[in-house]
C-alpha cells in the first residue's frame, strides 16, 4: 500500500492545477533563421502530418531522435576516445555520424512542429507546453555530450572532459535563466542560439560522416585547434543570450509589464540551480580519483538529469504562476552521497553510480506523476488527441436528458 502511493505520489498542488487553468502561452522569436527559414518550412512540413497524430507523440519522438543519438554513441565511445587518434582506439563507424545528422535535424523538426500541430487540430495547451520544455531540459546535456565525440579527448586537438562539463553547465545556465526570465516577465523569449546549435550539429556530423573525425584535427591561424574553436563558440552562443535576459526583465520592471516580484522573490529560482553548481563543480576539482576522468560521461548525465529535474519545477511554477521552490529536496542526498565519496575514496565512483541511479528514477518518476496528474486535470490522454473516458460523459448526458424527459 505505501509503495502504492508512493508511486502515485501527487506533486502538483491545487494552486498549480488552477493557475494551469489560467495560462496563456507568450513567446517571442526574433531569430531570423527560425522566422525567415524554419517556420515557413515548418508551417509546409505540419500539413503533411495527420490530424490524428497527438503533437505530444511528435514531442517524444524528437526526444526519442536525441536519445537514440546519445545510446549509439555511448556504445561506440563510451570514454569519448574513440575519435582522439591514440593507439588502440577504434574509430566510430561512419554510418553512426550520418545517423546523428539525420536524428538531430529531425528531433529540430519535429520540436518545431509540435506546437503547430496542436494549434491545427485545437489541442494547444499548458500540458502540451510542459512536455516539450520539460523533454527540452533533458536534451541539453544529450546534445553538447553527443558533439564531444566528434572530437575526442584528443590532447592536442581537443578539450579535456572538464572543459567540456563546463560546456556542459554553460548551456544548462542558458536554459535556465530564459525560463527565469519568463518567470519574471510572463513572456519566453526564445534565444538566436537554438537555431544557430541545431543547424550546427547538423552540418558537424555530415562533415564527420563525409571526411572523417580527422577533418577536425587540425589547427587554425594562431595556433587555435577547430576543438578549441567550437569551444568558444558554444560557450559564447550560451551566454550571448544572458544580457539580453537582464535587459528584457530590467524592463519589465520599468514598464510594468512583468510579474512585479520583489527582487528576493524575483532571485528565488536561481537558488535550487546555485546550490547544484556548487556541489557537481567542486566535485571534480576535489576528488580523490579524478572522477572526472575515470568517468565523465556519467558525471556529464548525473548532472543534466539533476538540471532537468530543476528546470522542469521552475517550469511548472512559471506556467502556473506560483511560487518557485529555492531548495530542492535532492540536495541534502547530493551532499551526503558525495561527502562519502570524497571521505572513502574507495567508494567514490560506486557513490557517482549509486547518485547517478537514484537521480535519474526520481526524475522519470516525477516527470511521469506530473504528466499524469495534468492530462487527469485537463482530461486528456497524453499520447492521443482523444479525450478521456469519452463514452462515460456521453453515457452521462444521455441519462441527464432522460431523467428531464421523466420530469
Amino acid at each position: 500500500m505505501a509503495l502504492q502511493e508512493l508511486l502515485n505520489y501527487k506533486y502538483l498542488t491545487q494552486e498549480q492545477l488552477n493557475g494551469f487553468d489560467n495560462y496563456k502561452y507568450s513567446a517571442r522569436d526574433t531569430s531570423p533563421l527560425s522566422v525567415y527559414v524554419m517556420h515557413p518550412f515548418w508551417n509546409w512540413i505540419v500539413k503533411f502530418f495527420p490530424r490524428w497524430l497527438a503533437p505530444n507523440v511528435m514531442t517524444f519522438l524528437g526526444f526519442l531522435c536525441t536519445v537514440v543519438n546519445f545510446l549509439l554513441l555511448s556504445y561506440y565511445d563510451w570514454n569519448f576516445f574513440a575519435s582522439s587518434g591514440l593507439p588502440n582506439t577504434a574509430p566510430i563507424p561512419s554510418w553512426v555520424w550520418l545517423c546523428c545528422a539525420i536524428n538531430i535535424f529531425l528531433a529540430y523538426t519535429l520540436d518545431g512542429i509540435d506546437g503547430k500541430q496542436a494549434r491545427r487540430i485545437g489541442l494547444s495547451g499548458p500540458l502540451g507546453e510542459l512536455f516539450d520544455h520539460g523533454l527540452d531540459s533533458y536534451t541539453a546535456v544529450l546534445i553538447p555530450t553527443c558533439l564531444y565525440s566528434i572530437f575526442g579527448r584528443n590532447a592536442i586537438y581537443s578539450v579535456p572532459p572538464i572543459r567540456m562539463y563546463y560546456v556542459c553547465w554553460m548551456v544548462f545556465f542558458n536554459f535556465y535563466v530564459s525560463h527565469w526570465e519568463k518567470y519574471n516577465t510572463g513572456v519566453l523569449y526564445l534565444p538566436w542560439g537554438y537555431d544557430l546549435s541545431m543547424w550546427g550539429s547538423t552540418a558537424m556530423y555530415l562533415l564527420t560522416w563525409w571526411f572523417g573525425y580527422q577533418f577536425w584535427q587540425r589547427t587554425l591561424p594562431l595556433g587555435i585547434t577547430l576543438g578549441n574553436m567550437m569551444e568558444f563558440v558554444l560557450h559564447l552562443s550560451a551566454m550571448a543570450n544572458t544580457p539580453m535576459v537582464i535587459i528584457n526583465v530590467y524592463n519589465s520592471y520599468i514598464q510594468r509589464t512583468g510579474k512585479m516580484r520583489s527582487f528576493k522573490e524575483a532571485m528565488r529560482p536561481l537558488w535550487p540551480l546555485l546550490s547544484f553548481i556548487i556541489i557537481m563543480l567542486l566535485w571534480p576539482f576535489v576528488s580523490p580519483n579524478d572522477i572526472m576522468e575515470k568517468d565523465p560521461r556519467i558525471m556529464f548525465m548525473l548532472s543534466g538529469t539533476i538540471f532537468s529535474n530543476v528546470s522542469c519545477r521552475l517550469i511548472v511554477a512559471q506556467m502556473s504562476n506560483t511560487r518557485c521552490d529555492c531548495f530542492h529536496y535532492m540536495t541534502p542526498v547530493f551532499m551526503f552521497f558525495v561527502g562519502i565519496g570524497l571521505w572513502i575514496p574507495l567508494l567514490e565512483r560506486a557513490m557517482l553510480y549509486i547518485l547517478f541511479i537514484i537521480t535519474t528514477f526520481t526524475h522519470w518518476h516525477y516527470g511521469t506523476n506530473v504528466v499524469n496528474e495534468m492530462c487527469q486535470h485537463f482530461n486528456r490522454i497524453c499520447f492521443s488527441v482523444n479525450m478521456r473516458e469519452p463514452a462515460v460523459r456521453i453515457g452521462e448526458d444521455v441519462r441527464l436528458r432522460d431523467m428531464e424527459k421523466t420530469d
